[in-house]
């Protein structure tokens, strides 16, 4: 096979990759676990199996088995976990907020200011580290290093909800239902100023700024990025600021962030999207105080991944979890609340 008919299109925020392999003119009957086997490098029969019976691999737009010869000009594609960084990972006795747990999957409920996964200037400390102590023989990347039962992220500085995969088939189910965004999500997220209309839909392609590559830009043409949606609707308008909820019909990095700035309502306390400055009221007096005084109850942006449903890999029945919002980002709402009021 030709190197020209394999694609990559790795998801900078969703932890596994796609591809999509076109069988030469050429080629003979053959099983398809075998097929793939041969033409994606370092997957392991196991992970390739279970992805089969995940139904994330499709044959002509079709799932089916491993059995399947293929042939030729068939159009295969498949998602996989991610490949590793080559970097041990080490066990730390970090106490999990764990929503729910069964034999494949857990729900773990994300503190703010926890990073989810070891990387550049945060090698201890994350998720991952208080996973590989408290669990044995999580599924990992394609390597059988990396990040441990994880199948999607939040950023460090947002709270909430994440599942995280204890089986390699579990792993492959629901990568296929992120990759097919057919998982729900819902956020609840405090912004500056209030939206003009009570619900609506953001949609504009998110990628990384040529001016800052730490942050993510929204090109609204299509030019550059993924194509990204968010859903909104405001729960209760405070004046200065509001509380909203969002849905994700996408999940790319900082989708929300990007998207709530590009709009005009940056999330309060959001260093990185401009939330961290006073963009509504007076800059000066007991305002200002009580303002720098809420920027101070929480390390980073009010964000939090309050909701989070799908199918549970075992059962095929859909399964909801909801989680309350941590308590200062409560208290900053009381805040508000107090001084709009009072």
């Amino acid at each position: 096979m030709s190197d020209d008919n394999i694609e990559f299109t790795s998801e900078e925020d969703d932890l596994f990759e796609h591809y999509r392999i076109v069988a030469d003119k050429g080629q003979g009957l053959v099983r398809l676990d075998k097929y793939l086997n041969l033409h994606v490098a370092n997957a392991s029969r196991t992970k390739i199996q279970n992805g089969i019976e995940a139904e994330a691999v499709k044959v002509n737009g079709l799932p089916t088995k491993a059995s399947y010869k293929v042939k030729p000009l068939d159009v295969i594609t498949l998602s996989l976990p991610e490949p590793p960084r080559d970097t041990e990972i080490i066990p730390e006795n970090i106490p999990l907020d764990i929503v729910y747990e069964d034999e494949v999957l857990l729900i773990v409920n994300k503190p703010t200011g926890m990073v989810v996964h070891p990387a550049y200037g945060n090698w201890t400390g994350t998720l991952i580290n208080a996973l590989v102590y408290h669990f044995q023989q999580l599924p990992t990347g394609r390597n059988g290093e990396g990040r441990p039962g994880l199948v999607h992220r939040i950023d460090k500085d947002t709270s909430g909800l994440l599942v995280i995969a204890k089986t390699e088939f579990a792993m492959s189910f629901l990568a296929k239902q992120f990759s097919d965004h057919t998982i729900e999500r819902t956020y609840n997220a405090l912004i500056w100023g209030e939206p003009k209309e009570e619900k609506g839909t953001i949609t504009g392609n998110v990628g990384r700024s040529v001016r800052d590559r730490r942050v993510m830009d929204i090109f609204p043409d299509g030019s550059q990025g993924k194509h990204a949606v968010t859903h909104y609707e405001l729960i209760k308008p405070l004046r200065y600021v509001s509380l909203i909820k969002c849905n994700l019909e996408t999940g790319r990095t900082h989708q929300i962030r990007a998207h709530m700035k590009y709009i005009g309502h940056p999330i309060f306390n959001d260093t990185t999207y401009g939330g961290d400055k006073i963009l509504r009221g007076i800059s000066n007096g007991s305002y200002k105080a009580m303002v720098e005084n809420c920027f101070s109850m929480l390390p980073g942006q009010t964000l939090h991944a309050k909701s989070l449903g799908f199918i549970h890999p075992t059962t095929r029945q859909w399964i909801q979890f909801d989680t309350e919002l941590p308590e200062n980002f409560q208290a900053i709402i009381e805040k508000w609340e107090n001084y709009v009021n009072y």
